[in-house]
């Protein structure tokens, strides 16, 4: 009974952004600007799956698959934590790469291995990559306009994309959107 009032709690903190007890993957970071900080990153594993879609339709698609991995749909019917956030990255022409980060203590060979063959498990790398950090939509629109305020403080302070840019969301769909947590990440080096 306990541990169905704190998930009810949980889910009701959720709508103001509330985010008890999701983990994130850990990391150092340092201002760039005041908009933009530097994360550095170790080496994280990530169930992921591609999307063929428009970009919203491919961020809830993507999310439903790699949810139903995490839920028990794998070969031992585990049940794996929610982590934050839930990644999205373009892969080309109506493509996405939905990710979400396994929690640390699991390894590639620990994680079972998912029922449904859209779903992968893969290896991200150490990386050092300029966040910029915002509230509300998250809609097509808005993504690519924090996007491009996060490319051009990049090129004002000496530092340039080196992939493509990820937008990471923290919170649930019916979180008040003034209170969502969404970033955009770009992996970086300095300018030459």
């Amino acid at each position: 009974m306990g541990a169905m009032i704190g998930e009810v709690i949980d889910a009701a903190g959720s709508v103001v952004g509330y985010r008890h007890g999701t983990k994130e993957p850990d990391y150092t970071a340092e201002q760039l600007t005041r908009d933009v900080e530097l994360r550095h990153y170790g080496a994280r594993i990530a169930a992921e799956t591609t999307v063929v879609a428009d970009e919203e339709a491919a961020r809830y698609a993507g999310f439903r698959r790699l949810a139903g991995y995490i839920f028990g749909g794998n070969r031992v019917h585990e049940k794996i934590a929610m982590t934050a956030p839930v990644a999205q990255e373009a892969a080309g022409e109506r493509r996405w790469v939905i990710r979400f980060f396994m929690p640390a203590e699991k390894t590639l060979d620990s994680l079972p291995e998912p029922d449904d063959g859209e779903v992968r498990l893969a290896t991200v790398p150490p990386e050092t990559v300029a966040v910029h950090r915002f509230t509300g939509s998250r809609s097509r629109r808005a993504v690519a306009a924090h996007t491009a305020r996060l490319l051009t403080a990049l090129r004002e302070t000496g530092f340039e994309a080196v992939d493509t840019p990820t937008a990471w969301f923290y919170d649930p769909p019916w979180t008040v959107p003034a209170l969502r947590r969404n970033e955009i990440a770009v992996p970086v080096e300095p300018s030459a």
